[in-house]
């Protein structure tokens, strides 16, 4: 099964060329998905109450599985609740908080890797550019959180902890505490598996223009710096060439000079304007979007052995459109914490760079260099 995660800028008629990409696959003859949490409904105009054979539309709504869930975290924490006098919310009254939208997509999508008829090709709605980075984001964070905060090694240690309790002088966290980490995380792994599979890719939607420009390039960064690959980049919304006298004449003039930047460095794909917001399937279908992505996903992190001539070993890390002034590194133990502009991730090193100490970095041509010197303390002796 393959996974096509689409975004772009608000506006940028991500949810529409996200319909028009599935209905194209379904023709196709691909058993496709398409999940969106649009609450505006955009989909059901465009596609009508019955989508074409093969295609399956899914409207996530975050709203059932937020009360069912704290509904079950109520039931759980019974003792303490009653213990500290607090008084149980009801379903009706329960209303979804801000990220759960975002836990909504990622169990969605979860559920239908893990379907009895899994579909060939998943297309996924995400929500614009900067939540959608951040939902692509919170699986990792989460299990790290979740790994600091209630290791799972200490839940061995579960007939101590009584004792442990009394020498402390604070009660330590119950073991059903330990078993929702354990299951949320296994949850959250699930998820994980999915963005790092190399069947998923991101299509980027945006308008060529000055403002998508930047955009774009923020968004592949981000992108990157998770491991991500963006498949193709959609020109939404592009002007038909005209003739010097014309009104259209500046934005043509713009869009050609911003679409010609992209195709230094991305697979572009112009969409055309139909001089109206795109309405039914026919509609769809003269946007001419394509359909199952071409390319496969996760980027590599390759690390270089520079031992023989350089004393190094180095890491190289793909950021497409890094500058030098919003990059920053840190070392934490065996992690890594990589800062790009609004973007930051603590990626773990490979083994192999664990007993090595950071001899210094470079960011050229795109991809973050950092090379590594075997720790003498730490590193084999060669005979």
């Amino acid at each position: 099964m393959r996974t096509l995660l689409i975004t772009g800028p608000g506006g940028s008629g991500r949810t529409t060329t996200a319909a028009a990409t599935a209905l194209t696959a379904a023709r196709e003859g691909t058993r496709t998905l398409l999940l969106t949490t649009d609450r505006t409904d955009t989909v059901r105009p465009l596609l009508g109450n019955d989508p074409p054979p093969h295609l399956t539309v899914r409207h996530v709504d975050p709203a059932p599985a937020f009360r069912a869930d704290l509904a079950a975290l109520q039931t759980r924490a019974a003792p303490a609740l009653d213990l500290l006098g607090a008084s149980r919310l009801e379903p009706d009254e329960i209303s979804p908080l801000p990220g759960a939208e975002e836990l909504a997509v990622l169990r969605a999508l979860r559920d239908a890797t893990l379907a009895d008829e899994p579909h060939d090709l998943v297309v996924v709605d995400l929500p614009p550019t900067p939540r959608a980075l951040a939902l692509l984001a919170l699986p990792e964070e989460l299990r790290r959180h979740l790994r600091r905060l209630l290791p799972p090694e200490r839940q061995a240690a579960r007939a101590l902890r009584p004792m442990l309790g009394r020498l402390a002088g604070v009660p330590l966290p119950a073991d059903w505490l330990y078993e929702t980490a354990a299951r949320l995380d296994l949850q959250l792994a699930a998820v994980e598996a999915v963005l790092a599979d190399r069947d998923t890719v991101v299509r980027l939607v945006a308008e060529p223009g000055p403002a998508g420009a930047e955009a774009v390039r923020t968004a592949t960064l981000g992108l990157a710096l998770r491991g991500l690959r963006t498949d193709r980049l959609l020109a939404n919304r592009v002007l038909p060439e005209s003739d010097g006298d014309s009104w259209l004449a500046a934005p043509v003039a713009q869009q050609r000079k911003t679409l010609e930047e992209w195709r230094e460095s991305y697979d572009v794909h112009p969409v055309p304007h139909l001089g109206r917001d795109p309405r039914g399937t026919d509609d769809l279908a003269a946007l001419a979007v394509p359909g199952a992505p071409t390319v496969t996903g996760t980027a590599d992190w390759p690390v270089t052995d520079h031992l023989a001539e350089d004393g190094v070993l180095v890491w190289h890390l793909p950021l497409p459109g890094a500058r030098r002034d919003e990059l920053d590194l840190m070392r934490r133990g065996d992690d890594i914490v990589v800062t790009v502009g609004p973007f930051r991730r603590t990626v773990p090193l490979p083994s192999a760079l664990r007993r090595c100490s950071v001899d210094g970095a470079a960011l050229r041509e795109g991809e973050l260099r950092i090379r590594f010197r075997p720790d003498p303390a730490l590193w084999p002796r060669t005979r």
